[in-house]
């Protein structure tokens, strides 16, 4: 089967004991693909791959297609994206302001969405590259997610707004960020193993840390090792090994929060969860 997930720290910690058989995989295999996250959201969108992480952003788009499981996911509180700029500025002319996204299916642009409901001026851009657009003035403002949410103010950027803590606020539930799917054709038997082989892969890998495998190093390119572990201690957590009622509701209140945003309806008898 196919498996997509980012190379970022908290997907490859996840992932690792499973993909490079530390855990005993109930004789399954992947084929491993590594990409990021907005790649990945393309590619659930035309159904390329059978097990798949995608930003909960694209949920909405490909839920015909995919069902979400209950384990390798990211949500939770003070985890949101940040929007910086270069220099402090009046909040009242956002919506005026050129701002860079990363990816338009995205839960990063829900959330800036849902804050700033009448910004036109957007520019989709891959995560990484953001920060140097604001820097360079390509863009007014930057929408930042993972790793640089632990570097923007060593490049001399500005925090001028934590959109999760916005969201945290007006909706009372944690920030979905990122879950994991799979086919929804997929036999039931089948989706509940990968589901339960994940969670097993992750509590391995909560067994050995802090040590970061070679794996996650290799990966993670030129990150310092304390930046895997901000990275990891950010995004992996409870909700990773299990949704549970509260991180369903979350994902359930982004559905709403999309369907409200773009006047569309999500079928009331299509399941979201495996179970």
């Amino acid at each position: 089967m196919t498996l997509g997930f980012s190379p970022c720290p908290n997907d490859t910690f996840i992932f690792d004991a499973l993909v490079n058989h530390k855990i005993d995989t109930e004789g399954l295999d992947f084929e491993v693909v590594l990409e990021d996250v907005q790649t990945l959201n393309e590619w659930a969108l035309q159904g390329k791959l059978d097990i798949s992480k995608i930003s909960y952003g694209v949920l909405p788009l490909v839920l015909e297609q995919y069902v979400v499981l209950n384990s390798g996911g990211a949500l939770g509180v003070g985890v949101g994206p940040l929007l910086i700029a270069k220099k402090a500025i009046d909040m009242a002319n956002v919506d005026q302001l050129t701002v860079a996204i990363p990816g338009i299916n995205t839960t990063a642009h829900i959330l800036f969405s849902q804050a700033f409901p009448k910004a036109q001026n957007k520019s989709f851009r891959v995560f990484h590259e953001i920060e140097q657009l604001v820097l360079n003035g390509t863009v007014d403002l930057g929408v930042i997610i993972h790793e640089n949410r632990f570097t923007y103010q060593q490049k001399g950027l500005h925090k001028l707004m934590d959109l999760g803590e916005y969201w945290e606020r007006h909706t009372k539930v944690p920030i979905p960020l990122g879950g994991i799917v799979v086919k929804r054709n997929m036999e039931t038997a089948l989706a509940e193993k990968i589901d339960r082989l994940i969670r097993k892969s992750i509590d391995y890998a909560f067994a050995h840390y802090p040590h970061l495998s070679d794996y996650i190093k290799q990966q993670a390119q030129e990150m310092s090792e304390k930046v895997m572990r901000q990275h990891i201690d950010l995004y992996v957590n409870n909700y990773s090994l299990y949704l549970g009622t509260d991180g369903k509701q979350a994902v359930q209140t982004l559905l709403d929060v999309y369907a409200r945003m773009n006047n569309t309806q999500i079928p009331a008898n299509r399941a979201v969860f495996i179970s």
